[in-house]
């Protein structure tokens, strides 16, 4: 049987303008959608007035642009900055999420084979890939989802 993106791809997924608040995003995370396999989501896809992706947030690329900029350009764990995590906090509640956001985003085609999806997602070290129509976003394969899909068919197979 084959299997492609669109049989995992997970259809209810939250989406925002690049030009809203970086709070705004931090909500949709923060309160993230519980999927079918428990997991809660921990993105949220960024999209123009056409609903195309435009980028993703993710709660990495929040602590990213939470953490001094100074670090960008040292070696992380060397304590050089004095300030509190509030003042960081302040800076950072000024950002619109096009400013924290990833882009470009590697993606799917919704008949992409299951493999080319696991490939991609091995290779390029990513937890989840939008399934894009139209350079729409239609839905998101996350590894959780290939990973228990695949293990509830092998465990299947075991048991028969």
């Amino acid at each position: 049987m084959k299997v492609i993106a669109r049989d995992v791809m997970v259809k209810d997924f939250d989406k925002i303008r690049s030009n809203a608040p970086i709070e705004e995003a931090v909500r949709l995370i923060f309160n993230g959608k519980v999927r079918e396999t428990g997991q809660k989501t921990a993105s949220v896809m960024v999209i123009d007035r056409f609903n195309r992706l435009t980028g993703v947030i993710s709660m990495f690329d929040v602590l990213y642009h939470l953490r001094p900029p100074v670090l960008n350009y040292m070696v992380s764990g060397i304590d050089f900055w004095n300030e509190e995590l509030e003042s960081y906090i302040k800076r950072f509640k000024g950002l619109t999420v096009k400013e924290v956001m990833s882009s470009p985003v590697l993606f799917v085609a919704p008949d992409d084979d299951l493999m080319v999806v696991i490939d991609r997602m091995v290779r390029k070290k990513c937890r989840r890939l939008p399934v894009l129509e139209s350079s729409r976003v239609i839905g998101i394969v996350y590894l959780s989802e290939v990973y228990y899909h695949l293990c509830k068919n092998l465990l299947k197979t075991e048991l028969d």
